[in-house]
């Protein structure tokens, strides 16, 4: 019996199920069902809400989810070695696991999905940032989930969560930043994975926003970001010179010093250059 559930515990069901983990995948299984279950925890109180889990694996947080008291979870999963693994976890909890065979990128999965909605998971690290960022940035906001409690590499959690000021700080700081509060909540060393990934890995929560902090375009907010940081060691006027001819006024404007670099500028001052674009 392992520490949350009645089902075995993950070793025994990797080696039944032959998953040696894939780096093509992107997978490093997280074993210790205690550490699944703590991770689930810091994704709040789930009862009454559903889960979205993006690569479950062999079902590890999967069942900290369940055993915390998911409504329902819907994990997806690209590596149909490990659906015979979840399907019995499905049958353990009738009724509250819908596995999804497929590729997350390029699915639909508010379908599956009823509100309120929460998103947990162990990303794969190769589809990681890309996912976040799809997540942070949907045509509407707010968008179909209410919080997201996600794995990354350290150095990954770092750059979500950094401010002005930090190496660490670029687009994707001000793209968390802007529509969410976003923190590290947990720290995991490489040994708590099979096999052991070469760099330590964090949790980070990230509760949205019901509007974005400061207002601003999206599309032009990204835009203005995406060339700051692209050049991050020229001054802005430098870096922005391509997408207005007047865009030094236009950093001016905005209350910025045309030149300060990209790594300075707070969240709130991208949101009023952006803002200087549109008029």
């Amino acid at each position: 019996m392992s520490a949350i559930d009645d089902l075995p515990p993950l070793r025994a069901v990797i080696a039944t199920h032959g998953l040696s983990a894939k780096k093509a995948l992107g997978q490093n299984f997280l074993l210790d069902l205690n550490l699944t279950a703590k991770i689930a925890r810091a994704a709040g109180d789930l009862a009454g809400s559903d889960v979205l889990e993006i690569g479950p694996g062999p079902g590890g947080l999967t069942r900290g989810l369940l055993a915390e008291g998911a409504r329902h979870v819907v994990a997806v999963e690209k590596d149909p070695r490990c659906l015979p693994a979840l399907d019995e976890i499905a049958a353990a909890y009738p009724g509250r696991l819908t596995v999804i065979e497929g590729d997350a990128l390029s699915l639909d999965l508010t379908q599956y999905l009823t509100p309120p909605v929460r998103i947990a998971a162990n990303l794969p690290y190769n589809v990681g940032t890309e996912l976040l960022t799809r997540w942070l940035d949907p045509p509407d906001w707010p968008p179909f989930w209410e919080s997201m409690t996600l794995m990354f590499q350290r150095e990954v959690a770092e750059r979500i969560t950094a401010g002005p000021g930090s190496k660490a700080y670029g687009r994707l700081s001000v793209l968390a930043n802007w529509r969410t509060d976003a923190r590290i909540v947990m720290d995991l060393p490489p040994e708590a994975f099979t096999p052991p990934p070469k760099v330590r890995s964090a949790v980070v929560r990230l509760t949205r926003l019901e509007a974005p902090r400061f207002p601003a375009d999206a599309k032009v907010l990204t835009g203005v970001v995406k060339a700051a940081f692209g050049q991050r060691r020229k001054m802005l006027r430098a870096a922005l010179k391509g997408l207005a001819p007047d865009i030094e006024d236009r950093i001016t404007a905005a209350g910025l010093k045309p030149t300060a670099r990209a790594e300075e500028i707070s969240v709130e001052g991208f949101c009023a250059l952006a803002r200087e674009m549109t008029r």
